[in-house]
């Protein structure tokens, strides 16, 4: 079930009116309900993965707790083995098996490996990565483990971020669901515009952009110059639009129901160097990776080529982790290669900063802008050398004309419609501060707030295009 569907415009207002409906002790039951219901729509014998990892995750937690020494390492250890393993089997075998049987081709000998006809359930990255904040805390010493089986089932299974996050800690949301949450005009109004806000960058913007895009992007070798910057630059405001588009209507949809999740982007494209923007972009997964990877390796505590290799582990394993293909490989690779240099220069860089020029900080943000485009031309790549040829196209700057673009049909993806959009993105760039949208009530200015909101209601009516198009993260 998509946020962008008709089936969802019915299904959360029902469940949202039935759990401030219902009797307060039955609320949890409500959710867990409402949540397999929700991730059932997509493939329903699939939840049984999630009710084999949520069965081992939740006696790994009392188990680890209740031991100490190495028997607390062993639970730990199977739970991340079960997810990890899953995991593995559904997104990653292929592309082993695609790798070894490249490698017996190369050597002129040995077995053909069969393929796994599988199809990867939805958001496993995310929920994956969620159950293992659990066991891992609770190993830690910072979260108790949980005792009710339907709220540790809930915790994993919670519907607004169930397929594309945030990634929660326990510590966050786990206390949460056994709080009475009273209905609230002012947090449910502040939550439904979060959610139109999130509609409006998904509908609207990443999905209009998507066709020229997905145009240039699927016949490479047909474009040069102007056609691949502009396909680049848009894929860049797609992506964001439609990954924080989620996140927004994720936020709204559990804000809503008094639930407060993590903010998971906090306009990244105003990051003025690129340590500044992974801090900015997919905050719950660089936080992730950086409490439970960078820091399990050593973090800062160990010599500066450690940290160096610590910073390329955590990146590669970053890009692995959205997609099994060289392309999110080489993605991740060459952010830990910016991210190094960035380290390596830090000293020349806060010097230049600190002056607080609006025009040092200006070219700051535009520099770091154009590095994340040429990373962002690997993440949406379908070959290594679709990548190389995309690169070199815009670096060697050849032909640069901007040529017709061709999409279904045949037929010409208008001008018009790349102007709205890119007029919208304006109004998103003023207007984008996550914290604010969230933090507005019915105040003195409510005449300028509701009109600002019709606007917004208005081009997604008009401009919206609703075609079921999933989310780009939906496939991690």
């Amino acid at each position: 079930m998509l946020f962008n569907s008709f089936e969802f415009l019915i299904f959360f207002p029902v469940v949202t009116l039935l759990y401030f409906l219902i009797p307060y002790r039955w609320r949890w039951l409500h959710l867990l309900i409402a949540s397999c219901i929700f991730y059932m729509a997509f493939i329903p014998v699939y939840i049984l993965i999630l009710i084999f990892t949520i069965v081992i995750d939740y006696y790994a937690g009392i188990l680890i707790e209740k031991s100490e020494g190495k028997k607390r390492k062993l639970y730990l250890t199977v739970s991340i083995i079960a997810n990890i393993g899953i995991l593995a089997v559904f997104k990653y075998y292929n592309f082993f098996i695609e790798n070894v049987n490249e490698l017996f081709h190369f050597a002129g000998n040995g077995p053909s490996i069969p393929y796994l006809n599988i199809i990867l359930p939805i958001g496993l990255s995310f929920h994956t990565f969620q159950a293992l904040s659990y066991t891992i805390e609770v190993y830690r010493g910072n979260q108790t483990a949980e005792r009710h089986f339907g709220i540790y089932a809930l915790y994993v299974m919670f519907y607004p971020q169930l397929v594309a996050g945030p990634i929660e800690r326990p510590q966050n949301l786990l206390h949460q669901f056994r709080e009475k949450h009273d209905f609230d005009s002012e947090r449910m109004y502040s939550g439904l515009k979060l959610m139109l806000w999130g509609l409006f960058k998904k509908v609207v913007i990443a999905d209009r952009l998507s066709i020229y895009v997905d145009a240039v992007y699927g016949n490479v070798g047909h474009y040069s110059g102007l056609n691949l910057a502009v396909a680049t630059v848009f894929f860049a405001i797609q992506i964001y639009c439609d990954f924080s588009g989620y996140s927004d209507m994720a936020i709204g949809a559990a804000k809503v129901m008094g639930f407060k999740l993590m903010t998971n982007f906090n306009r990244p494209y105003f990051a003025r160097n690129i340590q500044e923007f992974w801090k900015r972009w997919h905050i719950s997964l660089s936080t992730w990776f950086r409490d439970y990877v960078y820091i399990s390796l050593g973090g800062n505590r160990v010599s500066k080529k450690r940290i160096y290799l610590n910073v390329a582990i955590v990146f590669i394993l970053s890009g692995f982790w959205h997609g099994a293909n060289w392309t999110f490989i080489i993605w991740g690779a060459v952010h830990a290669a910016l991210i190094i240099c960035y380290m390596l220069l830090s000293r020349f860089f806060r010097k230049v900063q600190g002056k607080a020029n609006w025009i040092i900080d200006g070219l700051s943000i535009l520099l770091t802008f154009a590095v994340v485009c040429l990373g962002w031309i690997f993440f949406r790549a379908n070959s290594l050398a679709d990548a190389w040829y995309v690169l070199t196209e815009i670096l060697h700057g050849r032909s640069y004309r901007l040529m017709p673009v061709e999409v279904v049909n045949g037929a010409t993806f208008g001008s018009i419609s790349i102007l709205i959009s890119v007029a919208m993105i304006g109004i998103l760039l003023l207007n984008d501060r996550v914290q604010n949208v969230q933090q507005t009530t019915l105040d003195k200015k409510v005449f300028i707030d509701i009109s600002l909101n019709g606007f917004i209601l208005f081009c997604v009516i008009v401009f919206g295009m609703f075609q079921k198009t999933s989310f780009i993260y939906f496939q991690f």
